[in-house]
């Protein structure tokens, strides 16, 4: 696998080279054009860092997840990966880390180990994301979209634990 982007790198210039293009040509026009994104991109990264280590800092996420356990719990997601819900839209490492100590914790056959990785899998950064993504067009109305995926990921974690319970 660690070879399959520069294989691929190395096909295309190989394929340009064929076509009789300039494959160096192409390539600095390509990374031209990475500056004035990667600048645009910055400040929406940043906020979302930023945001996410301040609410774990300020013991926000722990009054959050007190505050959404029991709404989870009567839908049958459990109590335990409700940190897991809340963390995994902001930060993907966080979830990760999330994830592997409840694994560690009550074990990777349990019912909660099954839901925190169905919780894990059906659901994506979402607020990294959009940041990358509207940074990128330039839009500047992103509720809808990031409210649509949130409730989709939400409901697909309760999906998701109803399967893990019955299966």
């Amino acid at each position: 696998m660690q070879y399959l982007i520069p294989l691929l790198f190395f096909a295309v210039m190989i394929l340009l080279l064929c076509k009789k293009g300039k494959p160096y040509d192409s390539f600095v026009r390509g990374i031209r054009g990475a500056p004035p994104l990667l600048l645009s991109l910055f400040p929406y990264l940043a906020a979302v860092f930023l945001l996410t280590e301040l609410c774990r800092a300020s013991g926000l996420t722990d009054l959050m997840v007190s505050l959404v356990s029991p709404l989870c719990t009567a839908v049958g997601i459990p109590a335990e990966t409700v940190p897991l819900l809340l963390v995994k839209p902001f930060s993907g490492s966080g979830g990760t880390a999330l994830l592997t100590e409840l694994l560690e914790r009550y074990g990777a056959d349990s019912y909660v180990a099954r839901c925190a990785c169905v919780c894990y899998g059906s659901s994506e950064t979402v607020f990294y994301i959009a940041a990358v993504y509207f940074a990128g067009i330039r839009q500047i109305r992103t509720g809808k979209p990031i409210a649509i995926a949130l409730v989709v990921s939400f409901f697909a974690a309760v999906v998701g634990c109803l399967l893990c319970r019955v299966l």
